[in-house]
Order: structure tokens, then sequence, then C-alpha cells
């Protein structure tokens, strides 16, 4: 089914052209008809499947090609800055054709040019929930004329301790509304919110929560803690990639890895909260222009960038959550292009491992690079091998039935 069939207004469907897009994804289909019916909505679909898209076209449908008045018709909360200036681009990018205004706000900014913005008048608001709380307070935003509220990354929002200020932020909102929930897990925690907030919503689930995005090749690299850096090093020069996103558990240890890729010549931007927001910026908008081959993150990236390309992910530190696996590793691969995901594993990781592995129902390659010296840790025996090169990991994977060779990219 084409987008004009369903339902989208003139000057939105020119926005969807003009932005490349030509067919709807199944989040998108089963969405946009329920948001432009007016009913309440919470939706889950994995990571790059078009979310944004599945609420920004219908609510830019309902407003018209007009923009109306001085406050805001359309709320769109955010967990972190860098959704909500993504988002907001998204909306401007589907617009281009009305005269329809929105909005970012967010933290780590200065608070002048935000409000010479909202003087202006605006339609559609897409802020962090602190930012916004700023404003609110102040009386610089009103809320009064809201229609439609909507939620995106609940789950994200939740995990970073948001919902006293979430709810009452929604609170504040008239409550003859429309609300949308968007997100990519829907954990019972959701059901705190939504109780409150919502009114007889349709249920929209795509493709399986836990799974593994099927064109991205992901493995297990075994190594000892303290050759770990080194393997990093090893597999960044045996891999071909185009550019490689590097997950960390912590501030700390992102700044620190940087540092030391930044040693040995790799081109490296660093993303995490403890950035400021012009710092953030130039990482994100570098690491898209290919000035820096390499941005090493925390979660904070999981969910909170869309860079096309993004070839492969690594990750340097096993991730807390199982269901964060899912997410990182869902930065490539996307859009149907092919990516590739490793996972660098010491033996104090073996129980984070297996539950990842039941989470997503699967048993993860487990490789080893070949022509790196392991010392302290030797990873187990290979058995003889298929002849037949496959794929583009670099290293041997084992498989039932055998170890199957793969060639390294350079």
């Amino acid at each position: 089914m084409p987008f004009k069939a369903l339902n989208l207004s003139d000057s939105v469907l020119r926005g969807v052209q003009a932005a490349g897009y030509t067919d709807p994804t199944p989040i998108q289909l089963r969405a946009i008809p329920v948001v432009l019916g007016g009913g309440d909505l919470i939706a889950s679909a994995q990571t790059g499947t078009g979310k944004t898209a599945a609420f920004a076209l219908p609510i830019l449908s309902k407003l018209g090609a007009h923009a109306r008045g001085q406050n805001a018709r359309v709320l769109v909360l955010e967990p972190t800055r860098e959704l909500a200036a993504q988002v907001e681009t998204a909306f401007r990018d589907f617009a281009r054709f009305t005269d329809i205004r929105p909005v970012a706000i967010f933290g780590g900014v200065g608070y002048g040019f935000q409000r010479s913005e909202l003087k202006r008048g605006v339609d559609i608001i897409v802020a962090t929930p602190g930012r916004l709380m700023d404003y609110l307070k102040e009386g610089t935003i009103s809320l009064r004329d809201i229609s439609v509220l909507v939620l995106d990354e609940v789950d994200r929002m939740l995990d970073m301790g948001f919902l006293p200020v979430v709810k009452d932020i929604i609170s504040r909102c008239p409550k003859n509304r429309q609300t949308l929930f968007f997100s990519a897990t829907v954990p019972p925690e959701i059901a705190a919110v939504a109780s409150f907030s919502l009114r007889n919503p349709t249920r929209v689930e795509v493709g399986v929560n836990r799974s593994v995005n099927k064109s991205v090749n992901h493995a297990i690299y075994p190594v000892s803690l303290e050759q770990k850096f080194d393997l990093l090093l090893a597999l960044l020069e045996k891999t071909d990639f185009d550019s490689v996103l590097v997950f960390s558990r912590t501030k700390h240890g992102a700044d620190k890895i940087a540092r030391r890729l930044k040693a040995v010549n790799h081109s490296v931007a660093v993303l995490h909260a403890n950035r400021s927001q012009n710092q953030r910026i130039e990482a994100l908008a570098g690491f898209k222009s290919g000035k820096y081959e390499v941005m090493v993150a925390t979660d904070i990236a999981a969910r909170g960038i869309d860079v096309a390309g993004i070839s492969h992910v690594i990750n340097y530190d096993v991730p807390e959550k199982p269901e964060d696996y899912v997410h990182r590793i869902g930065r490539t691969g996307r859009a149907q292009a092919v990516g590739d995901a490793f996972m660098i594993v010491t033996p104090e990781n073996a129980g984070d491992v297996r539950d990842i592995e039941r989470f997503i129902g699967q048993k993860i390659p487990e490789l080893r690079l070949e022509g790196f010296e392991y010392k302290a840790f030797a990873p187990r025996a290979p058995e003889p091998m298929a002849s037949k090169p496959h794929g583009s990991l670099p290293g041997t994977i084992r498989h039932q039935g055998g170890f199957r060779r793969f060639k390294s990219r350079r």
C-alpha cells in the first residue's frame, strides 16, 4: 500500500515524497489510520522501523497546511536531547510544504534562542521533560491548546526516571486530547502512565521486540580482560568499515576508550550525558559527515541517534540489560542495509551473555580473530572447518556441525 492510500493530506504527501520515502513500513501502515481517526494508541516496534513518521505524518495531516496561533497544538516528549532534535527535524522535513512551525526544546543549551522561537508562535513542541518544565513553571509555555500528546520512547523515559515529571506535564494538558505512546518495548511499568493518561487505547505491536534485525550479522569475540583493548584495536585494523559505533557502559569508560583510540591515530567522537550540548552536536555532525570514523558512546546512543550508514557496532562492554543489546546493534543494518555487530566478552561476562541469549532466544555465534595473539586467555580450540568463505565478520565462527571460516575484510 502506498502512502497516498493512507488518507494523508496533499501537502504531507508532497513532504513524504521530497524526503525520499516510497512505501510505508508495517508500523506506519497500522498506526497512521488510528492516529488519523483520533483514537489513543500504544504502539511498539523495533528501532529503525519508522516510528517517528508513524505519528508525525498523521499529526501533520490533522493540523492542516497552516499555522494557527501562539500556543502549541501538539506536544511530543522525548527522553534525550538528540531524539528531540531529530524528531523536530523530521517534523520540519515532512511539513516543508506547509507553514506549520515545530520547535525543539531541550537542555544543555541557553534559553535565549528557544524563547525567541516560542515568542514567534509554534504549532508543535518537541521537548525533553526537564527543560519543558522550566518553561511551564515560568509561564513561557502554555499547554492549554494541546490536542495531541505524544510520549515517544516511553520505556527509555521511564528508565531515566522521568515518570514524576511526565505525570506533572500530562496533568497540565487538556483532558480532551489524543494521547499516543510509542516505544521499542512495552514493559509493565508503562501501565502506571497509561492508566491515567490514555482512554481505551488501540494496541499496535509490530515485530518481535526481543529479536535481532535479520540484516545484522552479530557475534561474540572472547578475550581476557587485560587484552580487551588490544582486541578492539585489532578488530578495527582487520575490519573494512565505513563507520563504527563503540559502546561503553560508563561515561568514564567512553572517555578512556576514546583517548586510547586517538593516541593511535583513529579519528574519534565521544557521546555521553556529561558532554555539553555543543560537544554532542559537533560529535554527531562529525560522525554523520565522516569527519570521525569512530564514535564511542554510552547507551544514550542506543536509541538516541539516527545515523544512516553505520556499518559496524562494537560492544566494548556487554550491556547491563539484555534488551539494550537489541537496541545497540540495531544502530547498524538499518533500512534494509546489512551491518555487522561485535561484542567483546571476557570470562566475567559469562552470566550477562547467557541473559542476552535467553532474551533474544538464540545463541550468539562465537568467533576468534585470526592473526590476533591471544595470551592469558585462549578461545576454545577449533574443530574441522568448512572450506567455503562466507560473510564479512573477521575471524572463525562456530556453528552446529563445525566451524565456518569468515574472511577478514582487509
